[in-house]
């Protein structure tokens, strides 16, 4: 029974890391985002059509990349509140724990590797 306490506390200690790691990326994107936004150009008219689509294109470009970054923030606010609740680390899929490896790798995942690659070759087949 000890050596399943010690995998347990092990765990708890890695989910309590990656908890951290997550606070410290989330504080990241936010203060990026607040300097990327000031940055964002303005709707300018310019006398040359190619340089007005120019600047469209890359207003689009950052809009896009603040979408991007609001769904990261998303998922790393349910990744921290499913820490907090004790929900954390387990597959959405087929309820079985998901491998601490994996969850240091990639701390917002829902699924464990088995109901992640599934899922995968699922949306490639229905793509052809």
């Amino acid at each position: 029974m000890k050596k399943t306490d010690k995998k347990l506390s092990f765990r708890e200690k890695k989910i309590q890391d990656i908890k951290r790691k997550l606070i410290q990326q989330k504080d990241t994107l936010l203060s990026e985002a607040g300097i990327a936004l000031n940055a964002l150009p303005d709707e300018t008219i310019f006398p040359e059509l190619g340089d007005q689509a120019s600047a469209e294109i890359d207003r689009n470009f950052m809009l896009r990349l603040k979408g991007r970054e609001r769904q990261l923030l998303k998922k790393i606010d349910e990744a921290i509140e499913k820490i907090d609740s004790g929900t954390y680390g387990i597959c959405e899929i087929c309820g079985e724990e998901i491998n601490i490896k994996r969850l240091e790798a990639r701390p917002v995942t829902t699924m464990c590797i088995e109901c992640k690659t599934e899922q995968e070759e699922e949306e490639k087949l229905r793509e052809r």
